[in-house]
């Protein structure tokens, strides 16, 4: 007997682990795609696990092949194939109702820049791994999938055993239907329950034209805005039935007959046009003789679980994007900040070469573009504080609508206006452009045949009050679909959406919301179904103070600041990060003491009475962060000063009370922090 290959195009992983996924609850798939046996070997080496079966193939047509036969918790795809590259490869799983949901991985070892990232998030993926791949990151990012599979089939099984349970149910109230004299005693309690639940109870002939639905109790016009006598008309219940869930479930009626008893889960459309989520049991009650038998049912209004269920699929991705976001964020701004410190310290030491300089300076701008990035991912993932500044209109929005069209599509034609003079406002740069592509792409969805987008800046004509400087209105409108007053009115609530299921949150819009709140501006929303639809955001101005006439570049240091031989504390746990801060600092003269994590720090303070300030990273291993060491300072040395620095601030984490630099950061920023907190230091250690 030939034995299996497991490099060979299609085969499983070694029969002993899918044995034993088989067996083990929770067992799961992961399809590895790439026409490079070398990176399948490499790939299948990192994930093997007893409790994953991992099935691999060389090439595109064999990876469609599997997805059709087999259901996956992850797909790990490789971007560079012959015939067909991984962006079409995902659109194709993308397109079918089997696989629309199963996360897709990019495996490349090109195509970083962001348009290249946002074709492949476009065409379905949920994130990139580059190559050389990194066995830890690989299996942390693959680990997180697999869990929330794991997570998905435990819910599908419990929703199967409440199906199950009130079949049940309804098999033993169909039993006592038959006891009459039994039931009489009860009508009336059965019935005051009933009108309380939103459970309906109707009877119905099996061989009839159509299905007149004799309802037993009034709950159904609660339920429906429908009396009992409207639905003994043949045609209302058809009529209602949405259209994309009629042949699945007119195939399962079919089938009654024979299997005696049936259950349907459809939506349905009630007498205001709300569509409702509708679970209807069926058993089927044969006479005594055999022959004449009619249907026992029974309606259930589970919209509300459906979308319970949905929100707890949407927050535990998010909450899995949060945490995975989080820690690469941690070390990634700490690599930066070490970067970006010693390029600092580089370009000080240069003073005379110009052309340095300038390589000097494109380095820094680079890698503050990285932080950039990864200020944008965690301001995504909702785990990051905002980080207002001033924004000049002049130079953000063009920038903008010049990435919105090269990304929305040649059908959709992007429109600009700026009035001149606007004033600036303060606000999180990353967060106002995240919500303003959020806006734009609500609105190429809502155009699927092409349109207008309209974007524009503009001062309020109305007087602000008490001599305020007023505000700027932001509108996003395009010449959509348009949404009936019913979808306007929840628009901004979490979890609300209109898409198709899987391909969307319903938490866009409600984040855009709670930006806007936390910057201190509003949104407004109007909509003309068959129209189109008009967001506009309104931000108070900044009041600016006289411009600076001395012209300083921002990204220097704002004037020389010497330590004079006093004593700076630096509590940092990454060696390379504490090196570099140190470096800088002794470049201003302090006297640089430093301490791996909080407790050094503090037996530190107790032998050396001469320290100036304290300079912290919040995140440190051991029990003592960086804000529990400040709090410890504060209670024995009052008046010392306290400057934090961190790269990524967990949600329980609060810094208030003590200055905070975000990392990474430059040496003039630091030095601004050094001025404003030793200008008013009550002098050393006490």
């Amino acid at each position: 007997m030939e034995r299996p290959d497991p490099l060979r195009p299609g085969a499983d992983a070694p029969a002993a682990s899918a044995a034993l996924a088989d067996e083990a609850p929770g067992g799961a798939k992961i399809l590895i795609v790439d026409d490079d046996p070398r990176n399948l070997l490499a790939a299948s080496e990192v994930l093997a696990d007893p409790g994953i079966e991992i099935v691999l193939a060389d090439s595109p047509e064999e990876a469609l092949r599997r997805t059709l036969r087999e259901d996956f918790a992850v797909i790990l795809l490789d971007v560079q194939m012959p015939r067909m590259d991984g962006y079409e490869v995902a659109a194709l799983i993308r397109s079918r109702p089997r696989t629309s949901r199963v996360p897709i991985l990019f495996l490349t070892a090109h195509n970083k820049e962001d348009m290249h990232i946002f074709r492949g998030y476009s065409a379905g993926a949920v994130d990139y791994v580059f190559k050389p791949i990194q066995p830890l990151i690989l299996k942390s990012k693959v680990d997180v999938f697999v869990d929330l599979y794991r997570k998905t089939e435990e819910i599908r099984l419990k929703a199967a055993a409440e199906k199950q349970l009130l079949l049940e149910n309804l098999r033993v109230r169909g039993e006592k239907l038959e006891a009459e004299q039994a039931l009489r005693r009860r009508e009336e309690h059965q019935a005051a329950v009933l009108r309380g639940l939103p459970i309906a109870l109707y009877t119905a002939d099996l061989d009839g034209t159509g299905r007149r639905l004799r309802f037993t109790n009034d709950s159904i016009e609660r339920i429906t805005g429908f009396s009992r006598d409207a639905f003994a008309e043949p045609g209302l219940w058809e009529s209602r039935l949405d259209p994309e869930d009629r042949a699945r479930v007119f195939e399962t009626l079919s089938t009654v007959p024979e299997a005696g008893a049936a259950t349907l889960e459809y939506r349905w459309r009630n007498a205001d046009g709300e569509e409702r989520h509708i679970l209807d049991q069926i058993v089927i009650n044969r006479g005594e003789d055999g022959g004449t038998a009619e249907l026992f049912g029974m309606w259930f209004d589970v919209t509300e679980r459906k979308e319970m269920e949905l929100s707890l699929q949407h927050a535990s991705k998010l909450e899995a994007v949060g945490r995975l976001t989080g820690g690469i964020a941690h070390d990634f701004n700490n690599m930066l900040s070490i970067i970006i410190g010693n390029l600092d310290l580089l370009k000080g030491s240069l003073p005379d070469d110009e052309r340095a300089r300038r390589r000097v300076e494109s380095a820094i701008e680079g890698a503050q573009r990285c932080a950039e990035l990864t200020s944008r991912l965690l301001a995504f993932s909702r785990r990051s504080p905002l980080q207002p500044s001033a924004l000049d209109f002049g130079t953000f929005l063009p920038g903008l609508i010049k990435l919105l069209e090269r990304t929305l599509g040649e059908r959709i034609t992007v429109a600009f206006s700026l009035d001149e003079g606007l004033p600036e406002v303060c606000v999180d740069h990353a967060q106002l452009e995240a919500a303003i592509i959020n806006l734009a792409v609500n609105a190429r969805d809502a155009m699927p045949e092409g349109g207008a987008l309209s974007i524009g800046a503009r001062r309020r004509a109305e007087a602000a009050p008490d001599g305020a400087p007023g505000s700027v209105e932001i509108s996003v409108a395009d010449t959509g679909t348009g949404m009936p007053p019913s979808v306007l009115a929840r628009v901004f609530e979490p979890f609300f959406t209109t898409k198709e299921v899987g391909k969307g949150t319903g938490l866009g819009l409600s984040m855009v919301y709670g930006f806007v709140q936390q910057s201190g501006g509003s949104i407004a929303v109007e909509s003309v179904v068959g129209e189109g639809t008009r967001f506009v955001i309104t931000l108070p101005a900044l009041a600016r103070p006289p411009a600076d006439p001395t012209g300083a570049d921002p990204g220097e240091a704002p004037c020389a600041i010497d330590g004079a031989g006093r004593a700076v504390l630096v509590v940092e746990d990454d060696a390379d990060v504490r090196g570099t801060v140190v470096s800088t600092l002794e470049s201003l003269a302090f006297k640089v003491l430093s301490a791996h994590d909080g407790n050094e720090a503090l037996r530190i303070l107790e032998h050396e009475p001469d320290v100036a300030l304290v300079f912290s990273d919040v995140n440190m291993p051991g029990a003592i962060t960086g804000i529990d060491l400040g709090h410890r300072i504060r209670e024995q040395w009052p008046t010392m000063p306290i400057l934090l620095a961190s790269g990524y601030l967990r949600e329980d984490q609060d810094t208030n009370g003590f200055e905070l630099l975000q990392k990474p950061y430059r040496a003039s920023d630091l030095i601004h922090s050094l001025q404003d907190l030793l200008s008013g230091e009550a002098g050393p250690n006490a």
